[in-house]
């Protein structure tokens, strides 16, 4: 297994601390945030991690060089390519080339700290692939949040954004289904046929591309891990309680609410 880090953000809302050390770089339980989730990644069987990087991009390929992971860590370059980070959708097609497995692989987001069961995601994932030749699986919680998923029995449906007041309906729901609300957790799994899906360039959201793919028919199921730890990390606030949390040992040793791919 192939796994990415999501990482070139500037990390604005962590100023002062992105100031002179990019986020990847943020200490984690005395690691780099990068380090301790690229080592999840790995004792979940990824043999080779890319990470995408773009603001102070030169600390993160120093940090690559000498990583003491056991595998290659390979780093995506955007600050070469564009005076701005590329986004998700934009930061993953960038790093196309530099994939070599043709495998499902896992996007897991720098600043995610969590407990979720990363084997049992991807093994999901390859059986709801066999079965209904899904396009993705995104590990999703049934938590507040102003930009909720649409999710019913049969995987994502649409998104929805709150405080702008829109929502995207990318299918039709299945008949007689109930729609609910759902929280993305920044981790996910694709099949490697999502390179065949686009090959533009540019900043772009990987969840505007999960619409407009859905909406040509590709199915994108869900990973259930309510009641798993979590933390979005964006804030030096939530830094704090995610570095509280697992140092007292009170985020850790969890497995997902369900345990399968669900829909």
């Amino acid at each position: 297994m192939e796994a990415m880090i999501f990482a070139a953000g500037k990390g604005r809302r962590l100023r002062p601390l992105t100031d002179t050390t990019p986020k990847a770089l943020i200490d984690f339980g005395g690691v780099p945030l990068v380090e301790r989730v690229a080592g999840n990644l790995v004792a979940a069987g990824a043999h080779r991690v890319i990470v995408n990087a773009h603001h102070l991009a030169h600390q993160v390929a120093e940090w690559a060089a000498a990583s003491p992971l056991g595998v290659p860590v390979v780093v995506s370059r955007e600050d070469e390519v564009s005076p701005a980070p590329l986004d998700t959708s934009g930061g993953l097609f960038h790093a196309g080339p530099l994939f070599e497995a043709e495998a499902p692989f896992l996007l897991h987001n720098c600043d995610v700290a969590t407990a979720v069961d990363l084997a049992a995601l991807y093994h999901a994932h390859v059986e709801g692939e066999a079965r209904d030749g899904r396009l993705a699986t995104l590990v999703v919680a049934e938590r507040a949040t102003t930009r909720p998923l649409l999710l019913d029995g049969d995987g994502v449906v649409g998104r929805a954004n709150h405080t702008e007041g829109w929502e995207v309906i990318a299918r039709p729901p299945s008949p007689g289904g109930e729609t609910r609300e759902y929280g993305f957790c920044g981790i996910h799994v694709l099949s490697e046929r999502v390179f065949e899906r686009s090959a533009e360039g540019g900043t772009f959201s990987i969840m505007d591309s999960y619409m407009d793919w859905i909406g040509d028919g590709e199915r994108v199921g869900v990973f259930d891990a309510t009641g798993t730890p979590w933390y979005d990390i964006g804030t030096p606030e939530r830094l704090a309680a995610a570095r509280r949390a697992f140092a007292a040992g009170s985020a850790t040793g969890a497995t997902p609410s369900g345990g399968s791919a669900g829909a």
